[in-house]
């Protein structure tokens, strides 16, 4: 029927952090620190891997991936060492932990 809404649109994020994530891959992109093709070529191969032993619903999971993809590309490149990568997730993890809930993180 003309005129009549449709469903709800689904966000395209399920959470903040997959927006964050996806924002900062494409502007390392645009940084010129890596071309799209070998990312979409890395991701492919991430997403393959884990896929063959569960299901990705393109949620937390098609994220983590995502995330796997894209420190290791950092990594290889050398814009980012395994140590300070660790020790960054430790900070925030840390940083979360001792927030009280509904307040901002800040690291």
């Amino acid at each position: 029927m003309k005129g009549c809404p449709g469903p709800p649109a689904m966000p395209p994020f399920a959470e903040p952090w997959h927006a964050q994530l996806f924002a900062l891959t494409v502007y390392l992109n645009e940084t010129g620190l890596f071309a799209w093709p070998d990312w979409a070529q890395r991701f492919g191969a991430t997403l393959k891997q884990h896929g063959l032993t569960k299901t990705l619903d393109g949620g937390d999971d098609y994220f983590t991936a995502w995330l796997e993809t894209l420190e290791a590309l950092v990594q290889e490149q050398g814009h980012a060492r395994m140590s300070d990568l660790s020790a960054l997730k430790q900070a925030w993890e840390d940083a979360y932990l001792r927030t009280p809930h509904g307040q901002p993180v800040r690291l």
